[in-house]
């Protein structure tokens, strides 16, 4: 399977919606890639590690 799948689709649209101000996390400048909160940033505020994200986003285990 190519790209994120359903789940990691959805979690990616979700991410982009928010800004680090938006969930109480310091902005660290305007240079950012994507919009909305990097995938350091979500994990964190999950309480997990960055990779867990990653690895939920492309729907492995």
């Amino acid at each position: 399977m190519n790209g994120p799948g359903p789940l990691g689709a959805f979690l990616q649209a979700r991410r982009e919606r928010l800004r680090p101000e938006d969930v109480g996390l310091r902005d660290l400048g305007p240079r950012r890639r994507v919009a909305g909160l990097r995938r350091e940033e979500l994990a964190q505020l999950a309480g997990v590690s960055a990779a867990g994200t990653r690895r939920t986003r492309c729907s492995r285990s």
